[in-house]
């Protein structure tokens, strides 16, 4: 056994390590991006209007609401199980966004949300934060759907809608297939079985999974109008319901095509690219836009987390 005092420099030792490599990655993303070079988002941004104080405030103000309701859907979602404060729903959401920041995916967010409960509830966490991404998730795709068939529609997109026919079915037979094995089997994950799983997840209380899709949406439309709004600031003409129909359809491919979350920006940026090519917007514009969302809703959020990671401390078990 390590005496306390070796384990607790070990322990503050993980937690700064944390904070530097996701201010590491942040600043590889930034001076090191293969798709839009540092020197001329900067020259970009300082020609345009965005950089106003009213261009910053509005653009800040979207973002703390994008957050906003991110908290209250997290601390939502734990209620039926554990009452949390907004502070506490608020430490957990931005500390744990910096922990996961440069895992694949964000991945690292289930452990680290779990991480700030004792043991005998951390099973259960690990399941409402696949619930709240799940919901996410949903709220994506019903958005992109939509979004996809106006913009296909309007546009003459080049899909083979044989393979494409071939690919979703495949998808459906494959998704079967889970469904059927999760039913029919026993299988456990770390000692708990699927078939507790999939009763925690019915059993979930229905309110509370309905309001945390409400705010899901509004998360949706909060961003996507911020995203529309930064367009906007950097001199694009065009429609709110045109570029509508774009966004959502982005944001639905982006989160379809497989991936690890560091090259998150670059599959965003390189489908934005390929669906305002449709409309004629320069790549610098739409790359830009891609950067500014991230920096807004990524980066902002995840320095202010950095001091929640570094003032963390373990939760006590019951004894």
């Amino acid at each position: 056994m390590l005496p306390y005092k070796t384990k607790q420099f070990f322990f503050e030792l993980i937690k700064l390590s944390i904070v530097i490599g996701a201010f590491y990655f942040i600043y590889q993303k930034l001076i090191n991006n293969p798709e839009l070079d540092f020197h001329d988002f900067i020259g970009f941004l300082s020609k345009k209007d965005i950089l106003s104080l009213k261009s910053i405030l509005s653009l800040l103000f979207l973002t703390f609401f994008n957050w906003f309701f991110e908290i209250i859907k997290w601390q939502t979602l734990v209620s039926p199980i554990k009452k949390i404060s907004f502070k506490n729903a608020f430490e957990q959401s931005l500390g744990s966004l910096t922990a996961s920041l440069f895992t694949p995916n964000r991945i690292g967010e289930y452990g680290a949300k779990a991480i700030y409960y004792t043991s005998n509830y951390r099973k259960r966490i690990l399941l409402i934060n696949l619930l709240g991404n799940i919901l996410q998730m949903f709220t994506t795709t019903v958005f992109g759907v939509i979004g996809f068939c106006f913009f296909t529609a309007k546009h003459q997109v080049n899909i083979d809608y044989y393979k494409f026919a071939q690919y979703l079915l495949i998808g459906l037979l494959i998704i079967a297939l889970i469904v059927f094995i999760v039913l029919k089997t026993k299988l456990t994950i770390k000692g708990y079985s699927l078939e507790k799983i999939k009763h925690f997840i019915l059993g979930f209380p229905k309110k509370t999974m309905g309001f945390a899709l409400f705010l899901s949406m509004l998360r949706y439309m909060i961003f996507s109008f911020q995203f529309y709004l930064l367009l906007q600031l950097f001199g694009t003409e065009i429609s709110y319901f045109n570029a509508m129909t774009v966004i959502t359809s982005m944001y639905l491919l982006a989160s379809i095509i497989p991936s690890i979350f560091i090259f998150d920006v670059v599959i965003k940026g390189s489908v934005a690219i390929y669906l305002f090519g449709f409309i004629g917007f320069s790549e610098i514009t739409i790359l830009s836009t891609i950067a500014m969302m991230w920096l807004l809703n990524f980066v902002l959020p995840s320095m202010i987390g950095s001091y929640f990671v570094i003032n963390f401390n373990l939760p006590k078990d019951p004894h």
